[in-house]
């Protein structure tokens, strides 16, 4: 079978479309590059729909946990103290036992049970926790200075935070909220090895790494080839989120701008 037969056949196979069955014997690099890469469509959507879905609770998390509202202070507290102090893969485990209970009683649920949907929803929570961390340190790391000025220009309420106060807090926020975004995207290995089952053997990059090298008996062949599918991840994300930094700086002086720096988180 040529190569370019296999990435035919198995391109798309984790989300089910080509060869149902996974190869048994004789693995080629081609059909491990093919279907590690196959995998990592389910890494980069529970990245994206997580990280922009997250982006707005966390924004609103940080204004509750700002709040002079005791009940919005202290809620936001708690759900950031929560998912922040608890391991992810742990949130993965309880969060599908959850779904599953509530499954029994309320069949609507049944999705929830699935990784799609299931594991989306807790990488969404967990990021908005770390997020909202992150715009609430913004927040409070605002200069007075830019708040009495929109006071004086008769700003106030809804337009002072549009055009001034949240502005500002994602300039402030942008470098760690960029580094969250890469660990978010490492976190999505997590998921067919926490409670959510593959379905079919459709699994993420992680999930076909794993298999062939308990078939192969060799880790140092497909667990290259799935860091390397990562660092490319990764590349483009910094590059994406470069623009949106450049683009958030873009009225202050040359040597004012803050560079984004990757820092690398060993453990969540």
């Amino acid at each position: 079978m040529s190569c370019w037969q296999t990435i035919q056949d198995y391109g798309l196979r984790a989300v089910g479309i080509g060869e149902r069955l996974l190869p048994k014997e004789d693995f080629t690099l081609c059909q491990q590059f093919t279907l590690i890469g196959s995998g990592m469509i389910w890494n980069i959507y529970f990245g994206v729909l997580a990280l922009l879905a997250g982006f707005f609770f966390a924004t609103a998390l940080a204004l509750g946990k700002g709040s002079r509202n005791i009940w919005l202070r202290k809620s936001s507290e708690w759900f950031i103290f929560l998912f922040r102090g608890s391991p992810l893969f742990v949130q993965f485990f309880f969060g599908y036992f959850l779904f599953l209970s509530l499954k029994q009683v309320f069949p609507i649920f049944t999705p929830f049970t699935a990784a799609w949907l299931g594991a989306l929803v807790v990488l969404f929570l967990n990021t908005s926790a770390y997020t909202g961390e992150i715009f609430y340190g913004a927040l409070r790391s605002i200069p007075k200075g830019d708040v009495e000025s929109a006071d004086a220009y008769g700003f106030s309420g809804w337009p002072r935070f549009k055009k001034i106060v949240w502005p500002t807090m994602l300039r402030l926020a942008w470098p760690a909220y960029t580094n969250e975004a890469i660990f978010l995207f490492h976190a999505t290995a997590l998921v067919f090895f926490s409670g959510f089952p593959a379905w079919q053997q459709r699994g993420d990059a992680l999930y076909y790494a794993n298999y062939f090298a308990d078939k192969t008996f060799n880790p140092f062949v497909p667990y290259p080839i799935l860091a390397g599918y990562f660092i490319v991840l990764t590349v483009v994300v910094i590059s994406v989120f470069g623009l949106a930094n450049r683009r958030l700086n873009r009225h202050l002086p040359q040597e004012a701008r803050k560079k984004l720096k990757l820092k690398v988180n060993v453990i969540r």
